[in-house]
C-alpha cells in the first residue's frame, strides 16, 4: 500500500461518483448508514485529511482542530475535495519514513496502514453511495484485494476480494462466515498482528 494506490483508488471512486453526481445527494439517504449520500462523501474527505494529519503528528492525538467538509456543498465540489485530500495524503505517505507511526484509535499505524485505511474509506463509502442511489459500485479486484490483505489479514483468501472487503467492513454477508458486527481493522504493521480477528476480542469484552 503506497501513494500510487491511494491515487488510483481516488480516481476509480471519483469516476463513479461523477457518474451519479446529477442525483440529489443531500436528500438521498443510505440504508443502514446514518448519512445521506452527500454526508458520506463529505466523511470520506474528512477521513483523508485526518489521516494525513495523524501520520505527520506521530503518536500525539491532535484534538486542537475543528476540521469538517461541508456536506451541503455541491456534488462536484465534494468530489474535488476527496480528490484533493487523497492527493495530500499521497504526498504525506511519499514523504514519510517506513519507521514513522501515527495515532489511530485502532493502533499506531505506519504509512502503509494509513494508505490502506484511506483506500478502505474511499472504497466502502463509495459502495455506500451506490446503495443510496441504487447503482452498484464495483472497484478493481487488485485494489480491493490489496486493501483487504493489509487491513484484514484474518479474512478468507479463497473468496471474491471485493465481497470479502465489504464483509470485513460489516457491509455484506459472506457464505460460511459470521457477519462482522463490531469489526475493526489492523492498521499497525502486519508484523505486529497477533493472528486473531480483533473483532472477536472486542465482542467478548
Amino acid at each position: 500500500m503506497d501513494s500510487n494506490i491511494i491515487l488510483r483508488t481516488a480516481n476509480e471512486c471519483g469516476s463513479y461518483l461523477r457518474s451519479v453526481a446529477d442525483q440529489t445527494w443531500a436528500e438521498t439517504p443510505i440504508p443502514g448508514v446514518d448519512w445521506t449520500v452527500a454526508g458520506v462523501v463529505a466523511h470520506i474527505g474528512d477521513c483523508l485529511l485526518w489521516y494525513a494529519t495523524d501520520l505527520v503528528a506521530g503518536d500525539r492525538e491532535l484534538g486542537t482542530m475543528e476540521m469538517g467538509v461541508r456536506p451541503e456543498s455541491e456534488p462536484e465540489d465534494l468530489i474535488a475535495t476527496v480528490n484533493t485530500f487523497a492527493t495530500v495524503l499521497a504526498h504525506v505517505v511519499n514523504g514519510t519514513s517506513p519507521e514513522a507511526r501515527g495515532w489511530h484509535p485502532y493502533g499506531r499505524a505506519d504509512a502503509t496502514g494509513f494508505a490502506a485505511m484511506a483506500c478502505d474509506e474511499m472504497l466502502v463509502h463509495t459502495a455506500d453511495v451506490g446503495t443510496g442511489v441504487n447503482q452498484p459500485f464495483l472497484p478493481s479486484t487488485e485494489i480491493a484485494a490489496a486493501t483487504l490483505r493489509r487491513l484484514f489479514p484474518w479474512a478468507p483468501t479463497d473468496t471474491d476480494p471485493w465481497l470479502t472487503l465489504l464483509w470485513a467492513n460489516g457491509r455484506a454477508d459472506l457464505p460460511g462466515q459470521e457477519r462482522q458486527v463490531g469489526w475493526r481493522w489492523h492498521c499497525a504493521p502486519l508484523a505486529e498482528w497477533d493472528g486473531s480477528n480483533p473483532r472477536s476480542s472486542l465482542a467478548a469484552s
